[in-house]
């Protein structure tokens, strides 16, 4: 899962990328509100965003309501110190999908988020099962027919990918986005190589090639 953060203060920022390695997403960091609309306005794979409103550049509500003008209906969760209840409607009204009031703890901007993530995934709970594989985010555990697997941060990224969208076809460009910052180094081969882990961890027929395209989970045993 890809989060985009725009958030001007940098101690919060890196206490939030810090909180939120841990649960298997990558986290990209913007400071400024016409930088973030111009992240959202472009190709990039964001599953949601997490908006300061007190933004150099624009304010987050300008941003959220010109993201929402455009027809983006990419999750957003609301970081702000303004804690009236007109401001938490506005917040609302303009598009927000949850507002959490300043300063919050990270366990409830965990939980938030993930909630966030399944409502725009259609999902009524937080486990992802297919194919006898179950994936919980909550505590972060895998099972592949009842066993336990254990797996890097990077492959349960990718496993989560696959699950949230079985019959979706992904590029490798696509999967990379998802499962690496912008900040972060990737080796021309990392995709395969988490591909061919997961084959191995779970078993061989999970993920399919696409040849020439990518990578799918079949909704249905092929």
């Amino acid at each position: 899962m890809r989060i985009l953060l725009v958030e001007d203060d940098p101690s919060l920022a890196a206490g939030i990328r810090l909180a939120l390695k841990p649960e298997h997403y990558a986290v990209d960091r913007l400071a400024d509100g016409r930088q973030a609309l111009a992240a959202l306005k472009g190709d990039e794979p964001f599953d949601a965003v997490i908006l300061d409103l007190g933004l150099p550049g624009l304010d987050g509500m300008q941003v959220l309501e010109a993201v929402r003008r455009r027809g983006n209906r990419v999750p957003v969760l609301v970081l702000t110190a303004r804690d009236g209840i007109d401001d938490r409607i506005a917040g609302l009204d303009a598009g927000a999908d949850d507002y959490l009031i300043k300063p919050f703890q990270v366990d409830e901007l965990k939980a938030r988020l993930r909630a966030l993530l399944r409502r725009s995934q259609g999902q009524t709970s937080h486990v992802l099962e297919a194919h006898g594989v179950r994936l919980d985010p909550a505590t972060h555990s895998v099972s592949c027919r009842e066993a336990p697997v254990t797996l890097s941060r990077r492959e349960f990224a990718l496993l989560q990918e696959f699950l949230s969208h079985p019959g979706r076809v992904f590029t490798r460009d696509t999967l990379t986005r998802l499962v690496y910052g912008w900040d972060e180094e990737v080796e021309s081969n990392a995709i395969e190589v988490h591909v061919h882990h997961l084959r191995r961890k779970l078993f061989p027929e999970l993920i399919r090639t696409v040849r020439g395209i990518g990578y799918v989970m079949d909704k249905t045993p092929s």
